[in-house]
């Protein structure tokens, strides 16, 4: 696919983090007719000053961003702007701002929620496939909260979303809505499209014997002070044979961990080691949770494998995905990020690498989730 093309159903563009220039130059390459801009940018650029320019640049068309963990444009890129255009003959939109996630009111949301799908389907009766995209800020620990009032509202529409990042420094995160910058919120934008859709979430673990207790947790915090009675940090480097001292996101990513909710296991990834011997987890932990050892297999290949599952019926034309930051660390220390990438372009994969995914009413670690679209059946 050319550079500004993702594909017949979604466009899409990119251009450096520094290029003042670059919104820009992203609404010359994805062109007019637009119901939809998603901005994934870098967080070495302005990100303010981009959103501001994307405000210019698209005019009316509505526009959501966000800070990223890493692009993917037709594979892994950095300090990159990636653009993506729903072109209005194919796609409409309503998007909720919630812009304070400490305080939700869940019958409030899921009313707005409800009309948002009700006015879509009214609006668009010749759309008849529908999806839920989320965009929300990952530094502030709120996406279960979150997901939890928003599954009261989803109805049979299946969602999936990615936290905002800040690179591998794992500070302050932003989304946007237009020129509105904002930190603590989310957006949720309800999709109509004439275009068949598949919503995904795959990982490449197979789970282990190895178990261990929470003993201790801060959860509004996630984070773990003891496992097993012992300090967090060092029982777990025990457990791998490994001194606390060098414990580090490549050690998260080799030896994650998973909890078994509902008949499916669901990783609960590490995100650091706080005060030499506490554990800050990217998404819900508590005392009494059962952790258990799981094993990557090969990253590459599995990418490979699931994605190409997607084309049972037919290839996908447009791949839209948000993929954990751990994927792309683990494909770093392997030396993999090439036979990723040649995955990620031959199967015309688009988005940003996250703090946390979002699939149907849960927050989830270390996975590739998303939505395959299929070209428009007449």
């Amino acid at each position: 696919m050319g550079r500004g093309a993702a594909g017949r159903v979604l466009r899409r563009g990119q251009a450096a983090a520094g290029d003042p220039a670059a919104m820009r130059h992203l609404a010359a390459e994805l062109g007019p007719g637009l119901a939809l801009v998603l901005v994934f940018a870098s967080p070495t650029a302005d990100f303010a000053a981009t959103m501001a320019a994307a405000c210019q640049a698209f005019g009316d068309t509505p526009t959501l961003g966000c800070t990223t963990a890493g692009e993917i444009a037709g594979g892994y890129v950095e300090d990159r702007i990636v653009a993506v255009g729903f072109p209005s003959r194919d796609f409409a939109v309503e998007t909720i701002a919630i812009a304070d996630l400490d305080r939700i009111e869940p019958s409030a949301l899921v009313d707005r929620m409800i009309r948002a799908r009700q006015f879509l389907a009214a609006a668009h009766p010749g759309f008849v496939h529908e999806f839920a995209y989320l965009m929300v800020d990952g530094s502030h620990f709120r996406e279960d909260a979150l997901m939890a009032a928003l599954g009261y509202g989803l109805g049979p529409v299946p969602l999936f979303g990615g936290s905002a990042g800040d690179g591998a420094r794992f500070g302050q995160s932003y989304v946007a809505q237009g020129a509105r910058v904002l930190t603590n919120a989310a957006f949720l934008t309800f999709v109509r499209t004439r275009c068949p859709v598949k919503v995904f979430s795959f990982d490449h673990l197979d789970v282990g014997t190895g178990q261990m207790v929470v003993t201790g947790a801060d959860p509004a915090r996630r984070q773990v002070r003891e496992i097993n009675a012992a300090p967090a940090a060092i029982e777990y480097a025990r457990l791998l044979g490994k001194p606390a001292g060098q414990l580090d996101p490549f050690t998260f990513a080799a030896h994650p961990l998973v909890v078994r909710v509902g008949g499916r296991y669901h990783v609960r990834s590490i995100q650091r080691v706080e005060n030499g011997t506490d554990l800050v987890f990217f998404s819900a932990i508590d005392e009494g949770v059962v952790l258990t050892l799981a094993t990557p297999r090969d990253i590459a290949r599995s990418l490979d494998d699931n994605l190409a599952g997607l084309a049972a019926a037919g290839p996908p034309d447009s791949i839209l995905a948000c993929d954990c930051i751990l994927r792309r660390i683990e494909a770093q220390q392997k030396q993999q990020v090439r036979e990723v990438s040649e995955v990620l372009a031959r199967h015309n994969v688009t988005g940003f690498s996250t703090y946390g995914e979002q699939f149907g009413a849960m927050h989830v670690n270390l996975t590739m989730t998303g939505v395959a679209l299929y070209a428009p059946e007449d």
